[in-house]
């Protein structure tokens, strides 16, 4: 029987079979485009491999497009129909099963399958990296962290891949809150492989997450070769140099990331792509900035989708689009189909449904709600959720936006106690970031007391001139 590189059998597989699975995963785990044909070309070598059908069933999920998951539910229930679960080997038979759960919605069950392989074969990289993708959908950090920290020590130091395993705890620690051991983790596996985008990221979180632009950008900017092009995650580190240029105050040139790289005539219309871009602009909303075509270009795309309830973390940042384009009527729809899925019985069976009930659309909501000004139901809605925002899935990072949000709404409509806890919050986890700065100083001039204020703008501009970095909108 054939074996892969980290000496896994390869069920019904060839040896040439398991070349092109060590070739898909080395893909995977670098985020290379090419995984897509190598898992064909599996596929069409080996088609009768579990391993095989979950890897294309796995990859038609991880992108969270509704439309690849239908055609990846599809081409597994044909390959699964024929197939004699029981007498598959264990790991094989956990592949399948995994893959099943994904394509059914129960992206839980999945991960905890996934998990189980993983105690058996610590060394099955296609299994912890879809586990880790699925601990980051769903928001488990303290998964995110342990389930690669529990597999590490059976990676030997002169392997290949125990850089993107690396790379990967690099991120479940960043997302636990252990941003030193993330960024020194992370840094580790940089230098073993220097196009490993997967370990730039999980760095560039660390100094995201501290307020550390400037550090952030000169990161990025020493490394621009290794990241800026030619994998998944390109649009994904742009999104954040451009966060780092906000912070710091360049302005234009945020925006001229945005147009070059985060959504522009030749974007593809990824899920993926447009919350990123979704994001950004929401924060210019936040701040008063006008972007009105930018945002009539993206709520565009959006409509485009026409999106089915898949993942609840998507739609917040399709209403963001709608909203931040004055086209609130398409918010109040996509918001009241969601209401009408989750009245469906079949629906309450999929990980989705938990996190569009309790997170996703309340947040839909809010969004709404910030559209119209009403700021006291934008804290009524965010407020008890701002612990468990986690639940619907993505990054710290990603879910400041909404964070900010909240933080704006208890400004505006006056909530000072509220707003002190927020901005405390903020400042006492982020001492570096402008923006805390600048909220703590508006907060002193609502209350009238304008020493305070005018030391938090100081502090404000102080740390946006940081690292030579211009603060033009101090």
């Amino acid at each position: 029987m054939a074996t892969d590189r980290h000496g896994h059998d390869l069920y019904n597989g060839t040896s040439e079979a398991a070349e092109r699975l060590d070739r898909a995963v080395e893909a995977l785990l670098f985020f290379r485009p090419e995984v897509t044909g190598e898992v064909d070309g599996l596929l069409a070598a080996v088609p009768a491999s579990p391993v095989a059908h979950a890897f294309a069933a796995y990859l038609g999920v991880l992108g969270t497009e509704p439309n690849d998951a239908a055609a990846a539910r599809r081409r597994f229930e044909g390959f699964a129909s024929c197939l004699d679960v029981t007498g598959l080997p264990p790991r094989e038979r956990l592949h399948t099963a995994a893959a099943a759960s994904l394509l059914a919605g129960d992206l839980r069950r999945g991960s905890a399958l996934l998990e189980e392989l993983t105690v058996a074969h610590p060394r099955d990289a296609l299994a912890l990296f879809v586990g880790h993708q699925l601990d980051f959908l769903t928001g488990d950090a303290l998964r995110l962290r342990d389930r690669i920290g529990g597999a590490l020590s059976a990676w030997d130091e002169d392997d290949p891949h125990r850089g993107p395993v690396l790379g990967m705890y690099a991120f479940g620690l960043e997302e636990s809150g252990h941003y030193a051991h993330a960024r020194d983790t992370g840094s580790a596996a940089v230098e073993r492989n220097r196009h490993d985008v997967w370990a730039i990221h999980a760095v560039v979180h660390t100094y995201e997450m501290q307020g550390r632009f400037a550090e952030g950008m000169a990161y990025l900017d020493a490394r621009t070769e290794d990241w800026s092009a030619g994998n998944f995650l390109t649009v994904h580190n742009w999104w954040h140099y451009a966060l780092y240029a906000l912070e710091a105050g360049r302005t234009d040139e945020a925006l001229g990331i945005y147009d070059a790289a985060l959504h522009h005539q030749g974007s593809r219309g990824l899920a993926m792509e447009l919350l990123d871009a979704a994001a950004m602009l929401w924060r210019f909303h936040l701040a008063g900035s006008d972007q009105t075509r930018r945002w009539e270009a993206l709520a565009d795309a959006w409509s485009a989708r026409a999106d089915p309830p898949f993942y609840a973390f998507n739609d917040v940042h399709a209403v963001m689009s709608y909203v931040g384009s004055g086209r609130v009527g398409e918010a109040r729809r996509l918001i009241a189909d969601r209401r009408r899925w989750l009245a469906e019985p079949s629906a309450r069976a999929v990980s989705n449904h938990a996190m569009t009930a309790h997170v996703g659309l309340p947040v839909c909501e809010a969004l709404v709600a910030h559209a119209g000004g009403d700021h006291d139901t934008v804290l009524e809605l965010l407020w008890p959720l701002r612990r468990r925002f986690h639940e619907f899935g993505g990054s710290h990072a990603q879910r400041d936006a909404l964070q900010k949000t909240l933080v704006e709404a208890a400004l505006r409509s006056g909530r000072h106690d509220m707003a002190r806890v927020l901005i405390s919050e903020r400042t006492a986890l982020r001492p570096d970031s402008p923006y805390n700065w600048l909220s703590r100083a508006r907060l002193a001039e609502s209350l009238g007391d304008a020493p305070r204020a005018a030391a938090a703008r100081d502090e404000a501009r102080r740390l946006g001139r940081c690292g030579d970095l211009t603060a033009d909108r101090f």
